[in-house]
């Protein structure tokens, strides 16, 4: 640890321990700080608990976020729209609401105390586990499977237990927020509805058909209704998932909020739109996947044992993630581009919207949905053109 991060650690801890030790009302002593993964905006730590008078667990989890109000959101899922706060409020709240889950729904740590004025979350650790990441890099075998599994396993039981909790969420928010209550993730699909028709037409000479546009429109509304509405920690790209014992665990909720729950499922499926990934998911273990998905919230939407009806809410969740994703990386914005996350199974924005293109058209054929198909081939083959200049 440098001697700039670890004086940033200093001042974290000593935070987290007056913190803690104005909820607990008596002396808590943190020591012995581990630097985690984070960005230039967080310090995430775990530390060890060396004093204290109650059963605080041996070792948390200490993030703070940094910068002022003014600061945009430089990492994570989507070019800066959400502030600092806006972003910290939000996950500050989402885990308040899943801890409140009963263990075996909870989807990750659980928050033992928070700090709004210094932007500081003290969690639960979940220990030193494999980010999922790693699993999907090494493509080892039945490593993979399983992992892609209990991804699929975790969010279902994720949504299931939160469907019809969003009133909760909502004044969990008003308690702490009344200016950042606004979806941002929402908030760049509607602005997505409006510029990617002309980014097509400039960038790829392609014009948006009516009835393209339409669907847009409408899957667009997956961010702010939907009938399958639940939580949903919205950043869900490998590095923000976890596997251990009790199977996947999510991280990072600064994004977290009530969305229709296909977006969720049709994430992984996109290779991780807010990412540029490009995991090759075989077209049998995208179904394993989505079958361990629809086997723990059929029980609370029946609507999705019909393989039409699920299969056409997925490919409408599938065309929004593509049409975001083209929005975030068509343009040769490198203040934008830099700010997707990097790691084992990123790759150039060309090859990764190639793919995402190409592979909506397929879904489309196989759903025999012929207007998106038709569309995205020819999208994905005007990319390819145009990057093989």
């Amino acid at each position: 640890m440098t001697a700039l991060l670890a004086e940033r650690a200093a001042d974290v801890v000593s935070a987290a321990q007056q913190l803690l030790t104005k909820r607990m009302g008596a002396a808590v002593k943190l020591s012995d700080p581990i630097e985690l993964s984070g960005s230039g905006r967080t310090t995430v730590l775990r530390v060890r608990v060396a004093e204290n008078s109650f059963s605080l667990p041996r070792t948390l989890i200490v993030k703070q976020v940094r910068g002022s109000a003014q600061d945009r959101r430089t990492g994570g899922m989507a070019p800066g729209v959400a502030s600092i706060d806006s972003a910290f409020l939000r996950e500050a709240v989402s885990y308040q609401f899943t801890t409140a889950l009963s263990p075996e729904y909870r989807p990750g740590a659980y928050l033992i105390a928070h700090s709004v004025p210094d932007r500081i979350l003290v969690l639960s650790d979940l220990g030193d586990n494999a980010l999922l990441t790693s699993v999907l890099q090494a493509r080892v075998e039945p490593g993979t499977h399983n992992s892609l599994m209990a991804f699929g396993q975790a969010l279902g039981r994720m949504h299931a237990a939160t469907v019809g909790r969003e009133p909760d969420f909502v004044a969990l928010l008003r308690r702490v927020d009344s200016v950042h209550r606004v979806d941002g993730i929402a908030q760049q699909a509607q602005a997505a509805i409006a510029e990617v028709p002309g980014l097509l037409e400039a960038e790829l000479g392609i014009d948006v058909p009516g009835e393209i546009a339409e669907r847009i429109v409408h899957g667009n509304r997956l961010f702010t209704g939907g009938r399958y509405r639940a939580f949903s920690p919205s950043d869900l790209c490998p590095d923000n998932v976890i596997m251990n014992d009790e199977g996947a665990r999510f991280l990072d909720y600064e994004w977290g909020g009530f969305r229709d729950a296909t977006l969720d499922i049709a994430y992984a499926l996109v290779s991780f739109p807010g990412c540029l990934c490009d995991f090759e998911l075989s077209r049998s273990r995208a179904r394993e996947m989505v079958e361990a998905w629809r086997s723990a919230v059929v029980g609370v939407w029946p609507s999705l044992a019909d393989d039409t009806v699920l299969a056409e809410r997925i490919l409408e969740a599938r065309l929004i993630w593509v049409w975001l994703s083209t929005y975030w990386f068509l343009p040769a914005d490198h203040t934008r581009i830099a700010t997707a996350r990097e790691h084992g199974l990123s790759v150039p924005r060309s090859e990764a919207l190639i793919n995402r293109w190409s592979a909506l058209a397929e879904d489309a054929r196989v759903t025999g949905d012929d207007a998106v198909g038709d569309f995205a081939e020819q999208v994905s083959a005007m990319l390819e053109e145009r990057w093989s200049e």
